[in-house]
């Protein structure tokens, strides 16, 4: 595009000559093909039917007949490493985002901050006149940005985004998702009762923005980043579509894998000689301190389980399988969309997982994922009484880590671990029917998740810019592998790829794989420099079943000295295997400091987790500044967290009442006994911790109410979360329940009606409530 007017200017506008080059818009060249990004989450390679798993994909197989698989695509083992090194066309480290953004640390690899030198591929396709689109996850900037105070920097819009619609972090309800419209919250335009879907509506918002744009410039391309929350927890989806895969089962994750091996090798995605790893195939391994493996991290044999485990089990993948073949379904519509719009043969398709199959379920599976990020392991007992919610808005759910192992068969481990195929081996497809040719085919080339864009570019004759928006870039890492798409037997010219995320490393070099035995964050073993590794000749042996360190030490000592020039050289250090708490003492910066005390607005957008109070199993109190007009007063006075765990305070039935509901499992409730009287009134409740369940880390305290400072009730015994309420759902909202409620004892939103709710604080320093309460009452006498 010309930068320089080269037209004549006079006196007169007359007898002069116009120049629109440097005014005009970026033009696309014409025919240029659309692009359009799937991407799914936590989805191991043999889960696909397309891809030998038995879970029905019918649009999954629809882009793979019209283009090709790749059967050794790698990721980065983790979430928003793998987005960012995606759209980023370097590795994540390169990009500052070698972790999960809710646990960034201040280095040059790990700050969760996509520098302006590293563009993203809708900052060079807006560049190259494209209309460009994000809808779904987001993960891309760091948990204590992703509030209405934080810059927008690191939002969507900001980093080449026209539009988006989605969420921020790493996971969200799909019957209650947290949404960003653009730059700002909205709610979901309808409830689960309703019919409501995270992924349909996720679908419907993807037509819209493509209609949006081409019923206005029909030939102007398009590049849409769809991203929806399938198959991460919350395992959410309609019963009638899990009941689709009612037995198909039963026959237990361990056979599960000996028949998806037999149709992996009939379709050609691993060679024929592949073996099976084991299940556990560390559970001998011991840490430096005489540490077991994780018990989080371990399979319970099929054989061992009981009727009522293996049924519980069982339900739980199909309640998965069902997830994703309702999502598979809906992203159907917007290729049928494209089809009826004639837009489908000239849309370069890139559909990837973003890592292995989940283990985070533990060894019994969840009813509630949240358990895993506060230190428990979920048990059998507690999930069988929410057998028959299984997948609905009541549940929070993941399936146990055993079938974890069976759909990333036949490799070994899952997310997390960077060391093992299992963590870093995916699906992936390329469709572009206009322009490659091979269709229903598998490439079996070793590509990399940064190799992806490098490769689009390819495809659509871009040579990656020098500068973006007048920002010199530095080199891609990855490499293009377009030829492969042509002639399979072509070299790509990749030779080496690093691989670190939470404490596990690998590297694969000309065939060879070298990778440590380390057990993933939040192991907390630390003491890298003893880890033994292990080495794979990982072209003929694709599931790391035979270790030829020992016959071969001058390679492995090679490979590990090729890992750390890699590391060195891409901002791989240092490693983290931080456990639980190691990582919530940890400081980080943040908008709302370290402050001790909160104040909360009614009729306000809703906080997110990273911009508002963190309780964190503390003493708290919560005051509100209250004017009860009515007898018939009642609502939300305040909340934080949702369904699967948090605390409301609230009125209904003219008493004040407080719920802390402790993981879904159970609402410990007290209320006042009489109603609350007519008048001006500071409304409250002070939750004093007193110790931790016996054996365990649970905190407890008691919980008592209180109306201008006198205690009217109290309930004692009350357990509260170790650490979150989860990464998602555990906002905070004044005058009104936004998103799933807190308690069943209403129906969100539940507002606050009947008087006037002026603002509530909520002080975590741990002072008696009723000196908070004074202090409270002196600074409202004031206002």
């Amino acid at each position: 595009m010309a930068t320089e007017f080269n037209g004549k200017i006079e006196l007169d506008i007359r007898d002069s000559e116009p120049d629109w080059g440097p005014y005009a818009a970026p033009k696309a060249q014409p025919d240029a093909p659309n692009v359009l990004y799937l991407v799914w989450d936590d989805v191991g390679i043999a889960t696909w039917d397309c891809f030998g798993g038995l879970v029905e994909m019918p649009t999954m197989s629809r882009i793979a007949e019209r283009g090709v698989r790749l059967s050794q695509f790698h990721t980065t083992a983790l979430c928003s490493p793998t987005r960012a090194s995606l759209l980023t066309g370097r590795n994540a480290t390169t990009v500052g985002m070698a972790m999960v953004e809710e646990f960034t640390e201040g280095f040059p690899g790990i700050n969760g901050r996509i520098p302006d030198d590293t563009a993203l591929i809708s900052e060079v396709l807006a560049e190259n006149g494209y209309n460009t689109y994000c809808v779904g996850k987001w993960h891309l900037t760091p948990i204590e940005e992703s509030n209405l105070a934080a810059t927008r920097k690191h939002w969507p819009l900001s980093r080449g985004f026209e539009r988006f619609y989605g969420f921020m972090g790493g996971e969200t309800d799909q019957w209650y998702p947290e949404l960003i419209h653009d730059s700002h919250s909205v709610e979901a335009p309808a409830t689960p009762e309703e019919g409501y879907h995270f992924s349909k509506d996720l679908a419907d918002k993807t037509i819209e923005f493509i209609r949006d744009s081409t019923m206005i410039a029909p030939d102007k391309p398009w590049f849409s980043y769809v991203c929806p929350g399938a198959g991460h927890a919350p395992h959410h989806v309609f019963k009638e579509w899990a009941d689709r895969y009612a037995g198909k089962f039963d026959m237990g994750y361990e056979r599960y894998r000996e028949i998806v091996l037999e149709n992996q090798k009939s379709l050609g995605i691993i060679p024929p000689d592949t073996e099976l790893s084991s299940v556990n195939p560390y559970s001998d391994v011991s840490g430096p301190n005489g540490e077991p493996w994780p018990a989080g991290d371990t399979v319970r044999p099929w054989d061992s389980l009981d009727d009522d485990e293996k049924r519980l089990f069982a339900r739980m993948a199909e309640v998965f399988a069902g997830f994703l073949s309702y999502t598979d379904a809906q992203i159907g519509r917007i290729l049928d969309h494209l089809e009826e719009t004639g837009q489908l043969d000239n849309t370069i398709i890139v559909v990837i997982s973003d890592n292995g199959a989940s283990g985070e379920g533990g060894p019994n599976g969840s009813v509630n994922e949240g358990k895993f990020f506060n230190g428990y392991i979920d048990t059998v007992e507690e999930s069988m009484r929410f057998f028959d919610d299984l997948g609905g808005p009541s549940t929070y759910g993941h399936y146990p880590i055993g079938w974890a192992m069976a759909f990333n068969t036949p490799y070994k481990l899952y997310k997390r671990y960077a060391s093992h195929e299992g963590g870093i081996a995916d699906a992936a497809i390329i469709s572009w029917p206009n322009g490659i040719r091979a269709h229903g085919e598998i490439r079996d080339n070793y590509v990399n998740v940064c190799d992806i864009t490098p490769t689009v570019y390819d495809l659509l004759q871009i040579t990656p810019p020098a500068t973006v928006r007048s920002v010199p870039q530095k080199p891609l890492d990855g490499m293009s592998f377009k030829v492969a798409l042509d002639d399979p037997a072509a070299p790509t010219g990749k030779e080496t790829q690093f691989y670190t995320m939470l404490g596990t490393r690998g590297i694969w070099h000309r065939g060879w794989f070298a990778n440590a035995v380390h057990p993933a964050a939040p192991s907390g073993w630390s003491n890298f420099d003893k880890d033994r590794w292990e080495l794979y000749h990982i072209d003929s042996d694709r599931s790391q079943c035979h270790d030829l360190a020992a016959e071969h030490p001058e390679k492995l000592a090679e490979m590990q000295e090729l890992w750390l020039a890699e590391a060195t050289k891409y901002n791989g250090l240092p490693l983290s295997d931080l456990g639980v708490f190691e990582m919530i003492g940890r400081w980080r910066p943040s908008l709302a400091g370290d402050r001790s005390s909160y104040i909360y607005y009614p009729d306000t957008a809703p906080v997110s987790v990273g911009g508002c109070v963190e309780i964190q199993g503390r003493s708290f109190s919560v005051l509100a500044e209250v004017s009860v007009d009515s007898p018939d007063v009642g609502g939300v006075l305040f909340k934080q967290g949702a369904g699967h765990g948090g605390y409301v305070l609230f009125i209904d039935d003219g008493r004040l009442q407080f719920v802390y509901n402790f993981f879904g499992e159970e609402e410990q409730r007290v209320a006042s006994p009489d109603p609350v009287p007519l008048g001006v009134h500071i409304l409250g409740v002070g939750y004093v911790r007193t110790g931790t369940v016996e054996g365990s880390h649970t905190p407890v305290g008691e919980a008592t109410l209180y109306i201008d400072g006198a205690a009217v009730a109290s309930l004692p015994e009350v357990k509260s979360h170790p650490f979150t309420f989860g990464l998602a759902g555990g906002g905070v909202s004044a005058g009104r329940n936004l998103g799933q409620p807190v308690s069943q004892a209403y129906r969100a939103p539940f507002p606050f009606t009947g008087g006037t709710l002026a603002q509530v604080r909520v002080d975590v320093s741990g002072a008696p409530y009723t000196d908070l309460e004074r202090e409270f009452a002196r600074a409202f006498a004031r206002d």
